[in-house]
């Protein structure tokens, strides 16, 4: 009996440890850096050269839509409110006619540009809302305070915040548009947005919707192609930020920080398994972290204490969504892929 129970734990128990990605087929080569879930059937996902997919099934099955228009454009931003409203932000140079705001009320069978401006220097990063009716967009600084748009009716509509409201940017001070959630959301007022490219990584925090903010300095390694890549919160106190080097994906970084006053302070924890850039992380209904980015995924049970890697995705992933114990990653080359925990 013991030989048998050792053998059994030879064979099946690294099977039980390893967590996998399982993929889905998106039927385009279009490179992806926002993806929403609305629940566990509905999701929307936002690429290049104007692409958007959805699904109602889970991801069994995805619809490419193609926004009219939009065809050198790049989707770094989405935002799915239902299974027929979505609203979707490029990215890019402003002056370039690349900073715009799309939406769909009918499930992508039609698109109404809402938003665009020339304005020089202008390059939106993501979006994320509240509620149905209430979100941000963010960009990077324009005289040296970071360019915020607010709507109150689902995105209809769009006004920029006084940058008066902002504590001023260090110089070269930006974000990251990697994944969509640079910029995240809490509850029906908190907001953060993590930062890089100058000397050090903050976080900038809202209570109150946007109409007041702090900023505050964090352990994470910055440069002009360092810092804070994705942030999340899943409760108003605790939340965590990953990050690393855009130029040097690969390489070893302490790219793990977490917070429990809600962004006041910030520690380092842990560097995730494998090493390198970590562009999203999501923590699950069950308390699993969940992290993805160009040069691999990795998961943990203990809330980042200890890492194991996620396998099954052949190309890099750049933006996660998670709905319970479910998440969906999105990267280059169309690549879409499922985890159930």
């Amino acid at each position: 009996m013991f030989l048998r129970t050792i053998i059994f734990l030879t064979f099946f128990l690294p099977t039980l440890l390893v967590a996998q990605w399982v993929p889905q087929i998106s039927h385009t080569e279009a490179h992806f850096r926002a993806i929403s879930a609305i629940n566990e059937k509905a999701i929307w996902a936002g690429g290049s050269k104007g692409t958007v997919l959805r699904t109602t099934t889970g991801g069994e099955n995805w619809t490419v839509l193609q926004v009219p228009g939009a065809e050198k454009l790049d989707f770094r931003g989405i935002k799915g409110l239902d299974e027929k409203t979505a609203v979707a932000v490029s990215a890019g140079l402003a002056e370039e006619g690349q900073a715009r705001i799309y939406r769909t009320d009918d499930a992508g069978k039609t698109w109404t540009q809402v938003w665009q401006t020339d304005q020089k220097g202008v390059f939106l990063d993501g979006i994320a809302f509240w509620d149905k009716k209430n979100g941000l967009i963010f960009g990077d600084p324009i005289d040296g305070h970071l360019y915020l748009l607010k709507t109150t009716d689902g995105g209809k509509t769009w006004e920029r915040l006084s940058p008066a409201t902002l504590p001023a940017n260090l110089p070269n001070e930006a974000s990251f548009a990697a994944s969509n959630s640079t910029m995240v959301m809490q509850g029906t007022k908190n907001v953060w947005v993590g930062t890089g490219g100058a000397d050090r990584a903050r976080v900038f925090r809202s209570t109150d919707q946007g109409a007041t903010w702090q900023v505050t300095d964090t352990p994470m390694k910055a440069n002009a192609s360092s810092g804070i890549f994705g942030l999340h919160f899943w409760d108003a106190k605790n939340g965590i930020a990953v990050g690393g080097d855009y130029k040097a994906e690969k390489q070893a970084f302490e790219n793990v920080i977490i917070t429990n006053d809600g962004g006041k302070t910030w520690q380092k924890s842990t560097p995730t398994t494998p090493d390198g850039l970590k562009e999203a992380v999501y923590k699950l209904k069950n308390g699993t972290l969940v992290a993805v980015g160009p040069a691999g995924s990795g998961w943990s049970k203990d809330n980042g204490k200890t890492w194991q890697a996620l396998t099954g995705a052949s190309n890099g992933l750049h933006a996660l969504t998670c709905v319970g114990n479910t998440c969906w990653a999105i990267g280059s080359k169309g690549q879409i892929v499922r985890l159930s925990n």
